[in-house]
């Protein structure tokens, strides 16, 4: 068995500044459907809102590949940051002077998006740079860790509970924590600027706009990544469409205080915590393959409990269990796919792979308001239901996947 050697401080400053921007993201996603809960009680609006947050992925994750393998992705990160708490305060602006709408909401929560996608990437980006391939599984569980503890544990009770008070001091916390993190990414260091550096001297670089095939072709070239890319998009359509109005469901139907809304969200932040801690070890006692198959199969079963028995323990420990295996799999998916693409190539393949994931979460969230026009519990039956059938019909192929470190040179060229 390989020795645990420390990771080292340039993984603790991804981490670091990742923190300071996760700790604005889960106020963000808190407040949002707080905010769309007091301004409509009409499930297909308040599930636009996670539509309309999803959307830039399927419109904005090529060309933010694209710049991301071109420019410095410390300064891209600062840039996404910057721009995001200039949105912070917008949205405070609005809702302090009486005249935020759901519309509003939409078009702060797309802005929001659509820098994300350039924040994400870059941040995805900069670990194959900054640790060793058998450490990416070890690093990627250390970076979901710190956004669990900060947008689950800390800004979800903290939002909540502020949110019952006064709005305005939830959404003032979320302009600093934009502003700080956006400074902060500048303090990364230089192996962490990208693939850009390496391009090689006197290879003349492909035009930008005839770039936007590449990462399609890279994912389509390769089988392993090609089928998981269509497992991941059907189960995290369904998985969007199951979780829409997840609110609505905890607040009308099981009848839980708005101020405790946070509260119940730390049931999926215990079990994505406990995830993060024990992914590395399960992958290295059984292997990546045989973890992602179980976890994905015990995450999508978790939702069809949660809309079958409508109890609001039930539906908490189902909620600890779906934030689990999909934290799980997360940590083992990102660390497959940064081990096989090389990273001249990681903008451009991670914004394709992003644009068709989570660019059908929108298509996802309003079937699941759709759904729950007709019953709150029908999305987690339904699409649950679809999404569990999925798994296990793909679960021989997830338990054959092999370890990032088990790859070939070959598979990342």
């Amino acid at each position: 068995m390989r020795n645990r050697q420390p990771l080292g401080r340039a993984l603790r400053n991804v981490i670091v500044a990742n923190v300071s921007s996760s700790l604005g993201d889960g106020i963000a996603k808190v407040a949002a459907p707080l905010l769309a809960a007091r301004l409509t009680d009409d499930p297909l609006l308040v599930s636009g809102v996670a539509a309309v947050s999803m959307l830039p992925w399927l419109i904005f994750s090529i060309p933010a590949g694209i710049l991301l393998d071109r420019i410095d992705r410390r300064r891209a990160m600062t840039l996404a940051n910057g721009v995001r708490t200039l949105l912070a305060a917008l949205l405070l602006t609005l809702f302090a002077t009486g005249t935020l709408t759901i519309w509003w909401l939409y078009v702060v929560m797309f802005a929001y998006g659509a820098f994300e996608t350039i924040y994400d990437g870059a941040l995805r980006a900069v670990l194959p740079s900054v640790v060793d391939r058998p450490d990416l599984p070890r690093a990627n569980s250390r970076v979901e860790a710190g956004e669990i503890v900060v947008e689950r544990f800390l800004s979800g009770p903290l939002t909540s509970a502020l949110f019952a008070v006064s709005v305005v001091v939830p959404l003032g916390i979320n302009v600093l924590t934009y502003a700080v993190a956006g400074v902060m990414a500048l303090f990364l260091p230089y192996a962490a600027a990208g693939a850009h550096r390496t391009h090689p001297t006197g290879e003349p670089r492909t035009a930008w706009y005839r770039q936007f095939t590449d990462g399609f072709r890279y994912i389509v070239g390769n089988p392993m990544l090609r089928r998981l890319w269509i497992i991941s998009v059907a189960i995290a359509l369904c998985f969007s469409a199951a979780t829409a109005t997840l609110v609505l469901y905890v607040l009308n139907d099981l009848g839980l205080p708005e101020a405790w809304y946070g509260a119940f969200i730390l049931a999926g932040a215990v079990g994505s915590l406990g995830a993060a801690a024990l992914t590395d070890r399960l992958k290295v006692r059984f292997r990546a393959g045989p973890v992602m198959a179980v976890a994905q199969t015990l995450c999508l079963a978790a939702l069809v409990l949660m809309g079958a028995v409508p109890v609001l323990g039930v539906v908490a420990f189902g909620y600890f269990l779906s934030a689990g295996g999909t934290t799980a799999w997360n940590i083992l998916v990102m660390s497959l796919r940064q081990a096989a693409i090389p990273s001249r190539l990681l903008g451009r393949v991670h914004g394709t792979w992003r644009t068709l994931l989570w660019g059908t979460m929108p298509l996802g969230s309003l079937l699941g308001g759709l759904l729950g026009r007709i019953d709150l519990r029908a999305p987690f039956l339904v699409a649950g239901g679809i999404a569990t059938l999925i798994a296990l019909v793909s679960f021989r192929f997830l338990a054959s996947l092999p370890n990032p470190e088990d790859l070939d040179d070959a598979d990342a060229a």
